[in-house]
């Protein structure tokens, strides 16, 4: 592995960082306040190939590496968290599934226009009881004829309100759990789809999160993504990409706290000298530092295996828990460092912290990851290549 950066992996970095600094951070104290989120920012990514980074360019994509997608995220969420999950679960959730399981006719349908930005896609896995128990969803898909019937509801589903395409989870056989959950591509516009955004979160408030109500929604045929019964396989495979996307963030959170600390540490002086004169103070930034090179070193590691087309299930956990439960701890120690100041919206540490949160729980909770990674030591789990992977970079057309 090549730990530095490539020239374009550099200019792509740049690119990012000036149009969060432009385009995200003036506005987004505003934004969090009102619960508002802005979608003409999306429209703007997407002018800069950013929301097909790494999907490949005869679907519509920028054929970027998956550690520059990384580095994207990483800087958006530098930025805020609303807008990292936006790509997360556009291009991490939904197209990368779409490249990895769909058919060429699924792809020139859905992922061309996604890849360029044209259309948004979003994910449907999580149920009001059942999240980390994915088998205990009571989402259902009856087949009739040359169609789907899909009955249910699905919670806590970023961008509900604003994607033009679900890939909605449902079981086809209620009797077999896991394996008998199967997959399909639902439009906004199909007769009984119906969407509601959830109110008064903690965080991520400039991010558009929701329910998905089907009411026998018609699906074509020709919309199940892979086979029916590879539903739970295909959710696992997204979640690889997702998860990655969240920790690539989580970095960026990092960096988010690092650089308003230091600068707060210059700037605020107690007992005559710089508060990052205080050792207890540099404890936290140190730890902060630390976290930073930790959680990149991981997320890079997991990238590499992708870029490669290799599984990478238990390196993409393993960089989701420490990075997330990374960020959650420096977002807190960025609010001691503030103080009072801190505990307010006039510095940015307080949105940081709440932000915070929620990646420790979503796209598999701490306690699912420190439970996947003991039974990878203990000898317990073992994963074997799936019969689709993603395709190695450099794409080849």
């Amino acid at each position: 592995m090549n730990f530095s950066l490539s020239p374009e992996q550099v200019e792509v970095k740049k690119m990012v960082r000036t149009f969060v600094d432009r385009e995200i951070i003036p506005y987004i104290q505003k934004w969090d306040a009102e619960g508002h989120f802005e979608p003409s920012v999306l429209k703007r990514l997407a002018a800069l190939s950013l929301m097909g980074s790494c999907i490949p360019e005869q679907y519509g994509g920028a054929g970027m590496d998956y550690n520059t997608l990384a580095i994207i995220c990483a800087e958006l969420e530098r930025g805020d968290t609303a807008f990292r999950t936006a790509v997360s679960v556009h291009t991490g959730l939904n197209s990368m599934t779409l490249l990895q399981w769909g058919t060429e006719a699924q792809k020139q349908k859905y992922l061309v226009p996604q890849a360029k930005g044209e259309k948004l896609g979003a994910f449907g896995l999580t149920e009001p009881n059942a999240g980390s128990d994915v088998a205990a969803m009571l989402t259902t898909a009856r087949r009739d004829g040359d169609s789907y019937v899909l009955n249910g509801s699905k919670t806590w589903i970023s961008l509900c309100d604003v994607a033009d395409n679900f890939l909605i989870f449902a079981k086809t056989d209620t009797d077999l759990k896991h394996h008998g959950i199967s997959c399909f591509i639902v439009e906004r516009t199909f007769p009984g789809v119906t969407t509601k955004a959830i109110k008064g979160k903690l965080g991520i408030r400039a991010g558009n999160t929701g329910e998905v109500f089907l009411e026998d929604v018609r699906v074509p045929k020709e919309n199940l993504l892979g086979q029916e019964g590879e539903g739970f396989k295909i959710a696992m495979a997204a979640l690889d990409n997702g998860r990655f996307t969240v920790a690539a963030g989580a970095c960026g959170l990092i960096d988010a706290c690092l650089e308003a600390s230091v600068k707060y540490c210059h700037e605020r002086k107690t007992f005559g000298k710089e508060i990052g004169k205080h050792q207890l103070v540099q404890q936290m930034i140190a730890k902060m530092a630390a976290n930073l090179e930790i959680s990149q070193m991981l997320v890079y590691r997991a990238g590499w295996l992708k870029n490669e087309g290799k599984r990478n299930t238990q390196e993409t956990s393993l960089a989701k828990w420490i990075a997330c439960d990374a960020a959650f701890e420096a977002a807190n120690d960025a609010v001691q460092i503030h103080g009072a100041y801190g505990y307010s919206n006039e510095y940015p540490v307080e949105r940081f912290l709440r932000n915070s949160k929620a990646p420790v729980i979503y796209e598999g909770t701490r306690e699912i990851h420190t439970i996947m990674q003991a039974e990878y030591a203990l000898g317990y789990r073992s994963d074997k290549p799936l019969s689709k992977m993603l395709p190695a970079w450099p794409f080849e057309e």
